[in-house]
């Protein structure tokens, strides 16, 4: 699957959350969002569509501790909930072809441990055959 047919697949499928997906549709689709958000993030700062969330200031008895709450830009915000839902969609149908379930999607949120075995579960070839969420989607595989 070649770069412009994982993007139209992916928002083709939009909300679809049953099947498989193949490498090449997760990785095509995620570099297409890592390039627009580079893009929509220059765009946001040379126009200045930038909202500064400010800061916290607290006192810990021992002195004073700042922290920055960053800025959001418009426009990557607004691509931000564009893509929400297709990513996700294509990250639980990619799960679906290495034969995992769409819950496995949460383990990202297991501190330092999670997103990278979530990154090996994206890397992993998909399992042989037609598994409990369908027919593989590199098509036929002869047996041995």
């Amino acid at each position: 699957m070649g770069f412009g047919q994982a993007i139209a697949t992916c928002f083709g499928k939009y909300a679809s959350f049953t099947g498989r997906a193949r490498r090449s549709e997760f990785w095509w689709f995620w570099l297409f969002n890592l390039i627009v958000t580079v893009i929509l993030n220059i765009i946001d700062n040379a126009v200045g569509w930038i909202v500064d969330l400010g800061s916290e200031t607290i006192n810990t008895g021992n002195g004073v501790v700042t922290f920055a709450n960053g800025d959001i830009g418009a426009l990557s915000t607004i691509w931000f909930l564009v893509i929400l839902l297709p990513f996700l969609s294509v990250t639980i149908r990619r799960l679906h072809d290495t034969d995992r379930s769409g819950w496995w999607w949460w383990i990202w949120l297991v501190p330092c441990v999670g997103p990278i075995v979530l990154l090996v579960f994206m890397l992993l070839d998909s399992t042989p055959g037609d598994n409990r969420f369908g027919a593989n989607p590199k098509g036929f595989i002869p047996t041995m």
